[in-house]
């Protein structure tokens, strides 16, 4: 979390918590999932990442990093 800054939480779902971010150095807004640990939890995101990097599409957020 020291390249971003916490700008506002955004929401609560049933895998985590999404939040609002600002990188320190070049000022780009960043939507973060947070996701507690756990095997059940790790299959799902495991799989949501795969999914997510896979994705193109203007209207779709474009997955970054893990």
């Amino acid at each position: 979390m020291e390249k971003y800054e916490l700008v506002r939480d955004l929401g609560a779902g049933n895998f985590g918590v999404a939040r609002l971010l600002r990188h320190k150095e070049t000022k780009e807004l960043v939507a973060t999932k947070y996701i507690p640990r756990g095997q059940k939890i790790d299959e799902n995101v495991a799989r949501e990442i795969i999914n997510h990097r896979s994705l193109r599409h203007p209207n779709i957020i474009r997955f970054k990093e893990a």
